[in-house]
């Protein structure tokens, strides 16, 4: 009996005493950073560029709508991915295990260099600009003045990330209930001005009305436009394994948070044009503060504060699940070890952090962000069809793997026939955005075989690396993780009977 207990007090010190990630992430967690991920300053930014494709109001909501449903599609596939494989990283993690080193590195080396640094560069650009206008109402407000407020943004949330994780997840919660109060603002105030007779520019006759005939390649760029604003729905797939109970939370969120951004995402823009005309929209470089100015008299400063709220908590959320997607990389021998490694407190990945911080203040020293989003979106696409082509994969090549949930096979299909339309159209149409994604997608190829698939390196090499790692523990005061093996035993049992 005592040897019983004290087997019992062995392994209860030990699991208290194990450094792993925390799961601190419930279900209203899970849900706010979905929706803090998606509302970031895409539906701020995009709308002007749907239109611009599009060529006519019908047509962009349209465009938004069919946006919303293919982020669902895709949206069902990654659940099963997600409580099938329970690892974090996201795309990355599915793309490694499914088809190998070299296509998952690929992935996550489009991802570390440019697309996640590259779109919180944005965030945070529209978090400084909306917060400084107010400052500068005749003008543009300086370079020097954005810059500087977006990176100590960068840095004070880099900081709050790395010191606690419920501190990171409450800032997601406020501030997700804070922007979709925003969007709600102007989605009441548009319908006062549709309850009262300002709706020209919906009617059907004027909403439909083209300047010029739209061309599929550009249809295909005003998707990619509003992809930009709905990406982030695949991010809680980064954070598996912080997730509580992520079998159940996991879809549970996906379900909520999908159709409910749809939803405001399409309000949103019928509130824009119930009060702008589409020139008007085409010619303001801050959608939501000229529509406060036009409407909201006086208070229309409420605008651009809301909005630097959103995107405030938009810039914390894209911190918190690209940074998991570093310490995935390197877990998997892909990045330096020391992205891999957590604070022996706090348990939080304070070098993937960092990582991911100098890289987005490098993106914003460089200069002018807003042309890539075409880029960052192609790249997206490219790597969303790739992981639910694995799915496809994973279900002929191991039909017996456990599935909790198992969605039906039309599902990933329709969603690889739009994939595959949307890319070959935005090729035709911007060959030099896309084939430039591309190209730096494939660099990661010499990149993969001399730094990873090398295993017999000069001995200075790995003893360099071992200074720098031992170097940068003691700086951050990190260690590896222990894994939780309850989480993957599922995935590691199904391996064997296949």
């Amino acid at each position: 009996m005592e040897d019983k207990e004290r087997k019992k007090k062995d392994e209860k010190s030990s699991k208290s005493d194990r450094v792993t990630l925390k799961k601190e992430i419930g279900l209203l967690s899970a849900c706010a950073i979905i929706i803090g991920n998606i509302i970031g300053s895409g539906i701020f930014i995009s709308p002007k560029g749907v239109l611009e494709h599009a060529g006519s109001v019908g047509l962009s909501l349209i465009v938004w709508v069919c946006g919303g449903g293919i982020c669902a599609l895709g949206s069902l596939c990654y659940a099963e991915l997600g409580v099938t494989i329970p690892k974090s990283g996201g795309d990355y993690s599915y793309v490694t295990e499914i088809f190998g080193g070299l296509v998952g590195f690929l992935l996550l080396w489009s991802a570390v260099l440019i697309m996640y640094p590259t779109t919180l560069a944005v965030i945070a650009l529209t978090f400084s600009n909306y917060v400084l206008q107010p400052a500068f109402q005749d003008c543009l407000p300086p370079y020097i003045a954005t810059r500087l407020l977006a990176t100590i943004c960068i840095l004070f949330l880099t900081w709050v990330n790395c010191s606690s994780v419920r501190w990171a997840t409450r800032i997601q919660d406020v501030f997700t209930v804070g922007k979709l109060l925003a969007l709600v603002l102007i989605i009441v105030v548009g319908l006062v001005q549709i309850s009262r007779g300002h709706y020209d520019a919906l009617r059907p006759s004027v909403a439909f009305e083209f300047s010029e005939d739209p061309s599929v390649g550009q249809i295909a760029l005003a998707f990619l436009q509003a992809s930009f604003a709905y990406s982030g729905w695949n991010f809680l797939n980064y954070v598996t394994e912080e997730v509580v109970e992520p079998r159940k939370n996991l879809p549970r969120a996906i379900y909520i948070s999908i159709p409910l951004v749809t939803l405001v995402y399409t309000m949103t823009n019928i509130a824009y044009f119930s009060s702008m005309t589409p020139e008007e929209l085409l010619a303001s470089n801050a959608v939501a503060v000229t529509f406060g100015e036009k409407l909201l008299g006086m208070f229309s400063w409420v605008m651009p504060i809301s909005v630097a709220l959103s995107t405030f908590g938009g810039i914390n959320g894209y911190l918190f699940t690209s940074s998991r997607l570093c310490f995935s990389g390197a877990r998997e021998g892909h990045l330096p070890y020391l992205l891999a490694m957590i604070h022996l407190k706090n348990c939080t990945p304070i070098p993937a952090l960092l990582v991911c911080c100098i890289a987005t203040i490098v993106i914003l020293c460089i200069g002018e962000t807003h042309n890539l989003i075409n880029y960052v979106s192609f790249i997206n696409y490219l790597s969303y069809g790739v992981t639910i082509a694995g799915l496809l994969y994973l279900r002929k090549k191991r039909p017996n793997l456990a599935r909790p949930i198992k969605v039906n096979m039309l599902v990933p299909i329709t969603y690889m026939v739009f994939w595959a339309v949307l890319l070959c159209f935005s090729l035709y149409s911007e060959p030099v955005v896309c084939g430039l994604g591309m190209v730096i997608m494939l660099t990661g190829v010499p990149v993969y075989f001399v730094g990873v698939q090398w295993k017999d390196k000069p001995k200075w090499i790995y003893r360099l690396l071992e200074k720098v790692t031992f170097m940068g523990q003691k700086v951050c005061y990190v260690v590896f993780p222990q894994e939780d093996p309850s989480e993957t035993e599922p995935l590691t049992a199904s391996k064997a009977t296949d």
